[in-house]
């Protein structure tokens, strides 16, 4: 970034390598700053000159026996590019190392600035426009009067919980006659379109009222045609009936014929001792009562971390919103051209800034929190998360009380994986930040049914 009026806003700050480099740092802004990397001949001559015997003793030159090219011509014909290559693997090296010394905190990369070097001359000068992370204070009581929900599970989301589990684990019976939420095995076919398969699906799976009703009152051999459009809520059901490939399901607009070969509904599973000890285990659960109870837990842990993760959106969306810092824009606007695999314009470079800045805010904001409240991860504590995570799974396999050489054993096959590493570390930050919101956040408490929670939150 150019320097207005070439006056820099606070003196320069000069820095000493191991070499006979010079670097010095000039801030343009506060936000803003040029590092200027003077390198002398002697920091990278003898590292060219070491490139350019190793090159004379594999040159390939016709007229020349290998490793007999003239010095001086392997040096004509390389010279240039080595140097540029050991120079700019020295300036890399010294950058980064200033950068990390001085604790210097930079948001993107360093730039280079374009400009005429006289690569003869004995000293080499290269500007470097740096982004500076701001300077800023976050105060969580901005986060105030968020709405913490507790969802509790009520007597009609058990019921419906109950006659669910009920006619999942109950007898198939055949019918003579659909009914609504039947199971059916249908022939279906388009000969036109070369569809012809045999599947099953329940009515309810159908999208709306009027085609489903297409079917209730139907018996075995009778037909039914319908249009494909719109047919179930998810075109990959639809993929599945039909039995056609990814790309024809989208957008797939035919009339194909349903021969209903057999429908059959489930009897409901008596709540009997049988019936629980399917469910849970023997002697678990022994009454109905038990039963709902244990529904009635699963279901609120499960919305507790639905509700959990609505309170830390809520928190992040109003952090970001209170605390104000600038960005150095013009210098991230000019890094993303050229950032990605592929090189931006200008003007898509700041349609990408704009979409990305508020992201970009958090994660200052979160870097802060947990400077400020000293959240920083150790690999001690991502492995006692991972063995948490580990004996939670196997828990719900029935594998109540694994033994620790076994657990140890998953959790360094887990840990082996550098993505899986990356993803629990984020995992258990996550939750180290939601205790802190919990704990520092002053919040209204309100509890709902799910049903409102999701008609509250959504709108659905």
């Amino acid at each position: 970034m150019a320097c207005k009026n070439n006056v820099f806003l606070q003196a320069n700050f000069s820095y000493k390598t191991k070499f006979t480099m010079n670097i010095t740092r000039n801030n343009v802004d506060a936000l803003n700053a040029v590092i200027t990397i003077d390198v002398a001949k002697e920091d990278f001559a003898a590292k060219v000159d070491n490139v350019l015997k190793d090159y004379r003793k594999n040159a390939s030159i016709p007229g020349f026996r290998k490793g007999q090219v003239p010095a001086s011509l392997v040096k004509k014909q390389y010279g240039q590019a080595i140097m540029f290559d050991e120079v700019n693997k020295l300036l890399q090296e010294s950058l980064n190392n200033y950068l990390n010394e001085e604790k210097i905190d930079i948001l993107g990369n360093p730039l280079p600035v374009a400009k005429d070097i006289d690569w003869e001359a004995d000293t080499l000068s290269f500007d470097f426009e740096l982004g500076l992370a701001p300077e800023f204070t976050v105060d969580l009581e901005a986060a105030n009067k968020a709405t913490k929900y507790q969802i509790v599970a009520d007597d009609e989301m058990i019921n419906e919980q109950v006659e669910y589990i009920q006619k999942q684990y109950g007898k198939l019976v055949s019918k003579e006659k659909a009914e609504e939420g039947d199971d059916i095995r249908v022939k279906v076919s388009n000969t036109a379109e070369g569809i012809e398969n045999e599947t099953t699906f329940n009515i309810s799976d159908i999208r709306t009222k009027t085609n489903q009703k297409k079917f209730i009152g139907k018996k075995v051999n009778d037909e039914v045609t319908i249009s494909t459009k719109g047919l179930f809520e998810d075109e990959h059901k639809l993929m599945d009936v039909l039995k056609v490939d990814h790309d024809k399901v989208h957008g797939l607009d035919v009339e194909v014929t349903f021969t209903i070969e057999e429908i059959s509904t489930r009897e409901k599973a008596e709540l009997n001792q049988e019936f629980f000890d399917k469910l849970f285990g023997e002697g678990k659960v022994t009454s109905e009562e038990e039963l709902r109870n244990r529904i009635k837990e699963d279901a609120e842990k499960q919305f507790a971390q639905q509700a959990d993760q609505k309170f830390m959106n809520d928190t992040v969306e109003a952090l970001v919103e209170n605390t104000k810092f600038d960005l150095p824009k013009e210098f991230l606007v000019k890094w993303l051209q050229t950032a990605g695999e592929t090189q931006l314009t200008p003007e898509q470079a700041e349609e990408e800034y704009t979409k990305s800045e508020k992201g970009l805010r958090y994660q200052l904001i979160e870097g802060k929190i947990i400077t400020d409240n000293d959240l920083q991860i150790t690999f001690d504590e991502i492995k006692d998360y991972t063995s948490g995570l580990i004996k939670d799974q196997m828990a719900q396999f029935g594998q109540l009380e694994p033994s620790e050489e076994d657990v140890t054993n998953i959790v360094s096959r887990v840990l082996s994986n550098q993505e899986e590493v990356k993803r629990i570390s984020e995992q258990l930050m996550n939750d180290k930040m939601m205790k802190l919101f919990t704990e520092k956040v002053s919040t209204n408490a309100k509890e709902v049914t799910y049903k409102d929670f999701v008609k509250e939150v959504y709108g659905e």
